[in-house]
């Protein structure tokens, strides 16, 4: 079972049946309204081994508080 924000994003990508494109990923973001911003999975252009990539960031996978996949969430960061 995929513990990690990265893990769950490659099973996306690779595993049959799945779809990144389908995702939500709520990303930490200090300058949005509530802290977090939406990015969806179809903007996602490359998973690189500590970051993940869009047309217009590069962002680390430890500011993903929460990855939503076809209506539920699949993975949520633990506090403390």
């Amino acid at each position: 079972m995929p513990t990690t924000a990265r893990e769950v994003l490659n099973g996306l990508r690779w595993r049959k049946g799945e779809s990144l494109h389908e995702a939500e990923l709520h990303v930490l973001d200090r300058r949005a309204p509530g802290r977090f911003r939406v990015v969806p999975g179809r903007e996602v252009t490359a998973l690189g081994h500590r970051t993940f990539d869009t047309a217009r960031a590069t962002i680390p996978y430890y500011k993903i508080a929460r990855i939503e996949y076809r209506g539920r969430v699949i993975f949520e960061r633990k506090e403390g």
